[in-house]
């Protein structure tokens, strides 16, 4: 496969992405989880240029790791191609390993300092909707193909099955972030699979006993697996955010970009929450002295 044929399926697969978001954005407008205000016109410009910024880094890895998959394909490495098993088996277990790099990925950005700095630029959003889902700096990009390519050349997925994870993966990524409602008897029954609709909210949390929850993408069994759960139904009332990353000017996209490489004395931790958790010489730090969170209001509380 040539780097020119690599790169039609990503350019169809950002349209239908952009496609989703337009229609998750009208359904937000039509059932809001929470009431819209001036910090949702504020964030939304350097939302869309962070996703934007992250289309083209994505493209140019997405392609690389394919013509990779491609190869791992034809030489028959990797275990799936030892195991031989029916595509469909192939295909399923393949999207569920892929899954499970992501949840690596996620739990390793916030538990090793250096990966925090670039994911908190995804974290740092004081409101949640569609437009945070791909906001995030170029180096998480980096971060989670290193994780997801050796994931990949271990097991040796079909293309077509990395496809259908990657498709899966970001349109999953848009419901789990959408500002949505829902009643929760249905949030009950999808979150013994799934990740939204308000699983997630819980993960962008400004307490850390919550953020530090709900890591899934696709799943929610890998939580469940390893004790990172938190239920679902806590995630209607979540105030968003970082502490120490609401300055506006941190807000605009070059402040955004600029968040990892800040000093180590600005923003480093949650520095007023509790229990807040802030990095010291390379270590997390638990302070028990802020206090907690109040409820963000909701737009319409009946569930």
């Amino acid at each position: 496969m040539t780097p020119s044929a690599a790169f039609q399926p990503a350019f169809a697969t950002i349209g239908v992405i952009v496609a989703a978001m337009l229609v998750v954005s009208l359904i937000e407008t039509a059932i809001p989880l929470h009431a819209r205000d001036a910090r949702n016109r504020n964030h939304l410009g350097p939302n869309l240029a962070l996703t934007f910024i992250t289309f083209a880094t994505n493209a140019v890895m997405n392609v690389a790791l394919v013509m990779i998959i491609v190869w791992l394909q034809a030489n028959r490495f990797g275990l799936l191609p030892l195991l031989a098993l029916p595509p469909l088996a192939a295909a399923a277990i393949a999207v569920v390993t892929l899954d499970f790099s992501f949840y690596v990925a996620h739990v390793a950005m916030h538990e090793i300092p250096a990966f925090w700095r670039f994911h908190r630029v995804h974290h740092c959003d004081p409101v949640v909707d569609v437009t945070t889902t791909i906001r995030q700096h170029p180096g998480e990009s980096l971060i989670r193909y290193a994780f997801m390519g050796a994931f990949a050349v271990a097991l040796g997925p079909s293309p077509a099955a990395f496809a259908v994870y990657r498709v899966w993966s970001a349109l999953n990524g848009l419901l789990e972030h959408a500002n949505m409602r829902a009643p929760l008897r249905l949030d009950r029954v999808l979150a013994l699979v799934t990740t939204w609709p308000y699983m997630h909210k819980l993960h962008h949390s400004r307490r850390p006993e919550q953020t530090d929850t709900n890591y899934g993408n696709i799943f929610s069994w890998f939580d469940r697996l390893f004790s990172t759960y938190t239920p679902s139904s806590r995630g209607v009332h979540v105030v968003y955010g970082l502490d120490g990353f609401d300055d506006p000017a941190m807000q605009t996209t070059a402040g955004l970009l600029a968040i990892p490489f800040l000093p180590r004395d600005v923003g480093v931790g949650d520095e007023h929450r509790f229990p807040r958790r802030r990095i010291e010489r390379g270590r997390h730090v638990l302070v028990h002295d802020a206090p907690l969170a109040v409820d963000a209001p909701v737009a319409d509380r009946r569930a």
